[in-house]
């Protein structure tokens, strides 16, 4: 039995995790697709003149089964892979790419989905029109207009890209497992704090145990290159030599002369994308990313980094000049290393303000937090979680959660996945299992989960987070509120699926709550003594929020510039040095870089001021851009920043907590998705366009 063909005997519907093995994937899909293939047809016979409710109605609807299937699979090889799972996912991706090509290009379909929009829409909700609008440019912008052997070719190139990205993401986690700094004399661990060393040992025990090779010794720790252990070790290890150490395994992931080396992938990808949008009629692959942005064009991405790099600039080189002076007052460093930032960042950090994560971090045990997000999300919108161990998960650290709306009537099941393992990638994430939309039967409600990599609990201290990772689970907890509040109809309406550079407005200004101290009261509490967060440590958790934003915006500026310098590639919009060099044509496909690496470097240039390490870069491991759906637009993280300091301006007019505010960007922002264009609809909230002061007077930019 495959329990993607029935109707899931669960309690809310949820997956049944437990009941699926390896080998249900590969037919489900293939049966998805053979039902899908008939509904679509079943549209395109029809012999009524095409409705809305006959033909975007029923496409909207098709593809259940495959829909299913997909969810489960697709978010599991990011959360819980294996093997045999990316086998499996490297076998079925061109399966569905060549599925989603042959709908897309099915020139009936097209011609009836042209007729409904070229039709009478007076009758539409501005929901449909949405809808209508958003399904006629997907037949567009994916080659229905195309000749027969344009789209013959389109398909080749969508059916590689998808094995690409695959492939991208896998050499990163293989990469990443790979290293392990194992370290038996305890003076190698000098400055570093006392959970992080028992954190290590017990990494040592998982590791050793998984080789069968454990040593009974109590002077064995191991340190990989997963964020709450690699994070750590760079800030607090007096050991500059092993920080080299770290820091270069961690910046040569995909960069390395082996099987798992990215920069051939790049190149393929970056080359494919650029073909791709070239063969669709657009300049460069930003140019077709961008189209369906509130950014509109590269130009204006461009000019949007420009702006904020201007602006930030000044400040970055004064923290920079200020830190290497620090570093070489306190140990003769002469030359500031890229593996010295985060060590003398902190250093400095205390000295200034007097706090750094280890005092903060005995305040935010991970359970408490979690209470304290749920609770804010209470006062904010009215809604409760209840834990609930009668829903089934892929892991057995996954938590569930039932939401309630104020009513006490069922919103949604929340799942929470908190804590790295060999079978997950890095970073932190929200996705969906199940999707908000109406149906025949009512109002189906959505299935959502964050996935983080936290610090660990150790055998004799709980997960202690640190503030950068409390901030992490609001964040993460704001993507989830955007799915779990959803009112729509359509589920391609719904929830998160909004512009791409829209859809972090709701993650970052939730972060906003963590500075406050009517929020953090909520949950910051000793977890021995069960004390409060002291007021004055609140006080320098506000006055340090700034320290080092030069930087760290120029680091975003940064990134963004990588992307778009990728992705803008073939386009004459703009002649500036930063995207027009380290290019050059190649006989066998549409552009090549002559080195991945000087091209990253010519995007940074000015913006880095460190030395260069030679072995280490970026995009080898940036799987935002080259895995995940960032690519064109990496940069709407500081975009949504002006649009969350200015949300936030909002709440802090009428208290964080007030219901009014909360119920306005509920009803607004939340709750509406992507059923209008996000320009109308933050207006609608805010009663005007975003204003960049509130970023620039928070980030102390000003």
């Amino acid at each position: 039995m495959n329990p993607f063909f029935e109707t899931y005997d669960t309690i809310f519907g949820t997956i049944p995790f437990t009941k699926i093995n390896i080998t249900h994937y590969v037919p489900a899909v293939s049966k998805g697709i053979e039902e899908a293939k008939a509904e679509v047809d079943a549209i395109v016979s029809n012999a009524d003149a095409p409705t809305f409710t006959n033909t975007i109605g029923a496409l909207e609807d098709s593809g259940e089964t495959l829909t299913k299937v997909t969810s489960a699979f697709f978010n599991l090889n990011s959360a819980e892979t294996s093997d045999e799972m990316q086998a499996i996912a490297q076998e079925i991706s061109p399966l569905l790419t060549a599925h989603g090509n042959e709908v897309a290009m099915n020139a009936g379909l097209f011609a009836k989905v042209k007729a409904v929009f070229e039709g009478d829409q007076s009758n539409l909700t501005t929901e449909q029109k949405t809808l209508l609008e958003k399904s006629y440019k997907g037949f567009a912008r994916n080659g229905a207009n195309l000749n027969e052997a344009d789209k013959e070719t389109l398909k080749v190139i969508d059916a590689q890209k998808s094995k690409l990205s695959l492939t991208f993401g896998e050499n990163v986690l293989k990469e990443s497992n790979a290293f392990q700094m194992h370290l038996t004399d305890e003076a190698d661990l000098d400055g570093l704090p006392d959970g992080i060393k028992e954190a290590a040992a017990a990494e040592y025990k998982i590791k050793s145990k998984s080789k069968e090779e454990s040593d009974d010794s109590s002077d064995n720790w191991v340190f990989t290159l997963d964020y709450p252990s690699y994070i750590p070790f760079m800030t607090y290890s007096t050991r500059r030599d092993l920080r080299q150490k770290m820091h270069r395994a961690f910046g040569s992931k995909g960069f390395q002369d082996n099987e798992n080396n990215n920069e051939e992938v790049i190149q393929e990808l970056v080359s494919l994308r650029a073909e791709r949008a070239a063969l669709l009629g657009y300049e460069s692959h930003a140019h077709y990313v961008l189209e369906e942005r509130m950014t509109k064009s590269p130009s204006v991405v461009f000019d949007f980094l420009d702006n904020i790099q201007e602006k930030a600039l000044p400040f970055a080189k004064k923290e920079f000049e200020e830190l290497s002076a620090y570093a070489k007052k306190l140990d003769g460093i002469d030359q500031l290393q890229k593996w010295d930032s985060g060590y003398y960042s902190e250093k400095l950090k205390k000295e200034k303000f007097a706090i750094d994560d280890e005092l903060l971090r005995p305040y935010f045990q991970l359970e408490k937090v979690t209470d304290g997000v749920f609770t804010t999300a209470q006062k904010l919108f009215g809604i409760t979680f209840h834990k609930r161990t009668d829903i089934d998960t892929y892991h057995a650290e996954v938590v569930t959660y039932e939401v309630k709306d104020e009513n006490d009537k069922h919103l949604a099941i929340f799942y929470a996945d908190f804590f790295p393992r060999a079978g997950k990638r890095q970073g932190a994430w929200m996705t969906s299992f199940r999707s908000q939309k109406i149906t025949s039967e009512g109002d189906q409600r959505p299935h959502v989960s964050i996935v983080c990599n936290f610090t660990k609990p150790t055998e004799t201290k709980p997960s202690l987070l640190t503030f950068n990772e409390v901030t992490t689970l609001f964040h993460e907890f704001g993507h989830a509120l955007h799915g779990m509040l959803a009112k729509g109809t359509y589920s391609s309406l719904s929830g998160t699926s909004v512009f791409w550079d829209f859809v972090e407005l709701p993650s970052q200004l939730m972060e906003n709550w963590c500075y406050e101290k009517d929020c953090l009261d909520l949950f910051a509490k000793h977890y021995e003594t069960g004390e409060a967060i002291p007021a004055e440590y609140i006080d320098k958790i506000k006055k340090s929020a700034n320290f080092m934003a030069g930087m760290g915006t120029i680091r975003q500026v940064g990134l963004g510039k990588i992307d778009m310098g990728w992705h803008s590639i073939g386009h004459t919009e703009r002649s500036r040095s930063a995207t027009n060099t380290a290019t050059e044509l190649h006989p066998s496909t549409p552009l090549r870089m002559t080195s991945v690496k000087a091209f990253e470097t010519k995007q940074l240039e000015g913006l880095d001021f460190y030395p260069e390490v030679k072995e280490t870069m970026i995009s080898t491991s940036f799987s935002h851009i080259f895995q995940g759906g960032y690519s064109s637009g990496y940069y709407s993280y500081k975009w949504a920043e002006v649009l969350d300091a200015d949300a936030f301006e909002a709440f802090l007019e009428k208290g964080i907590f007030d219901r009014e505010t909360a119920k306005s960007f509920q009803e607004n922002i939340l709750s509406a998705g992507g059923t209008e264009h996000p320009s109308v609809l933050y207006k609608r909230f805010r009663g005007r366009d975003a204003k960049p002061d509130a970023l620039l007077k928070r980030a102390g930019l000003v």
